[in-house]
């Protein structure tokens, strides 16, 4: 007969006499995850930056790209949800995902500040804009998949990936 998970040890142990171990251990893994101070790693756990800075930073750094700010609010919920902490398992980083290359491009020292990633990410955006003519889904499409693969397919490249992300943006972007 199978027992709960509470109620279960180890064989040859006495009954009971695990669980504490058990629980300790589960706490130290806890412990370990999120840090003393809350600032470690649990993966799904909201770190988002709350609303009225998200618009701050959001509505700075439209109006100094001259980028539409439900445009950039939307990659920047799509790319992070709002988490400046962020970091994709292809090394993007921060609220708008930016690579190395372009945070170095943009001469930003921490990809991390809030501030400093959505200037870079908006500056970046508005160049795809500019590249691609205005043209809000193919900038959106360069700006996940990169413009070499745009420019390759002459259009939203054909990965599911990109194609979903495009939609995503897109209706964020109308909604905002």
């Amino acid at each position: 007969m199978l027992q709960p998970a509470c109620q279960a040890y180890a064989p040859g142990e006495k009954k009971g006499a695990g669980a504490m171990s058990r629980t300790l251990r589960i706490f130290g893994l806890l412990a370990s995850l999120c840090g003393c101070a809350g600032g470690g790693f649990l993966p799904y756990a909201s770190r988002s930056l709350d609303p009225a800075t998200l618009d701050s930073l959001v509505s700075g750094a439209s109006q100094a790209n001259g980028v539409p700010p439900g445009l950039v609010r939307a990659v920047v919920m799509a790319e992070s949800a709002g988490d400046p902490s962020a970091i994709s398992s292809a090394g993007a980083q921060g609220l708008m995902q930016l690579m190395p290359g372009t945070s170095s491009s943009c001469g930003i020292a921490n990809p991390f500040d809030p501030t400093e990633n959505v200037q870079c990410g908006t500056g970046y955006l508005r160049s795809l804009l500019h590249r691609y003519h205005n043209n809000v889904t193919l900038a959106v499409a360069a700006y996940n998949a990169g413009p070499g693969a745009v420019d390759r397919y002459h259009g939203v490249p054909p990965y599911p990936e990109t194609r979903a992300y495009v939609v995503r943006v897109l209706n964020a972007y109308h909604n905002y």
